[in-house]
């Protein structure tokens, strides 16, 4: 039996990656700087990964592996608080790690630092370059803390870090933009785009998360989930009422849905599929959900 501590524990992926944990017999910890839930089974801590508190969870139990899902991805949080939490907070919990004896370290980026261009190569591996804007500060946080937890992996051999890249991540329990834009009763799309589009399930990026931390192989993986779609053929699957949204609009329509990052709207005109053959191969991983039953779960709600 390991004991995990998770970062994040208030959100619905680290909640479902506590459950999965439980049920095969290991001790979990989890720790966020939002209040959270209580999770039967689950002993909860409320710090802030960039200060002192956090040190606290370390240095009262010992941990074998620690699952870093707690990268704040909305826009509620002002970007210095953001900022704080994602590069800084990531920062001291590798360091503790590191200081902790930590042998297994998980920290969930996301494939948003590719960003989407009209010059995307298709697939993208891990070893293509980044094009997201570095002009936007929406994002800044995002690509500092991924291009700092992937320097991090070579430079700290101590622990075995794996960086985990998952493209859009919906689910039931998934508060996220992407999963509340499937559950709008009228969802936009830009008119003259149709871009081919990657999901999955919150419950297959659990299983990925898992593998990771149990596996042997080190370094940074795509996690891409079931086939890529045209957007539109989602919104059909997904049952959705939609309407077109002029591109001339768009800045009026983020206006008056302030929670829509400005940076997202490219991904609704250019493709950014990634390829997730090496994590698969390395950690013996595949999806158990198919996109039709993974829109479904998404917006059964609606």
């Amino acid at each position: 039996m390991a004991s995990i501590l998770i970062t994040g524990i208030a959100g619905g992926l680290a909640r479902r990656t506590s459950a999965l944990l439980l049920r095969r017999g290991h001790a979990v910890t989890g720790v966020d700087y939002r209040a959270s839930q209580p999770i039967p089974g689950v002993t909860i801590h409320r710090a802030s990964y960039d200060k002192t508190a956090i040190e606290g969870v370390f240095r009262h139990q010992q941990f074998d592996a620690v699952l870093h899902l707690g990268r704040v991805g909305n826009l509620i949080e002002e970007m210095e608080k953001r900022f704080d939490l994602n590069v800084l907070g990531s920062q001291k919990i590798m360091n503790l790690c590191l200081s902790y004896g930590v042998k297994s370290l998980v920290v969930v980026s996301t494939f948003h630092i590719y960003g989407a261009h009209a010059r995307n190569p298709t697939p993208i591996s891990e070893e293509d370059p980044s094009r997201a804007g570095h002009e936007l500060p929406q994002i800044a946080d995002a690509i500092q803390l991924d291009n700092m937890a992937s320097t991090w992996v070579y430079q700290h051999p101590e622990v075995r870090t794996v960086v985990l890249r998952p493209t859009n991540v919906v689910g039931p329990t998934i508060h996220n933009t992407m999963s509340r834009l499937l559950r709008l009763p009228r969802i936009p799309y830009l008119a003259g785009y149709n871009p081919m589009t990657q999901l999955i399930h919150e419950d297959d990026l659990a299983l990925a998360i898992v593998a990771a931390s149990r596996g042997e192989a080190r370094g940074v993986y795509n996690v891409a989930g079931g086939s890529a779609i045209p957007w539109r053929t989602a919104l059909d699957l997904a049952g959705a009422k939609t309407f077109p949204l002029p591109s001339s609009l768009v800045k009026g329509y983020l206006r008056a849905f302030s929670a829509f990052p400005e940076y997202l709207v490219n991904f609704f005109k250019y493709p950014c599929v990634i390829s997730d053959a090496v994590f698969r191969r390395a950690f013996d991983w595949a999806p158990t959900m198919g996109v039709r039953e993974t829109l479904a779960s998404t917006t059964e709600r609606r």
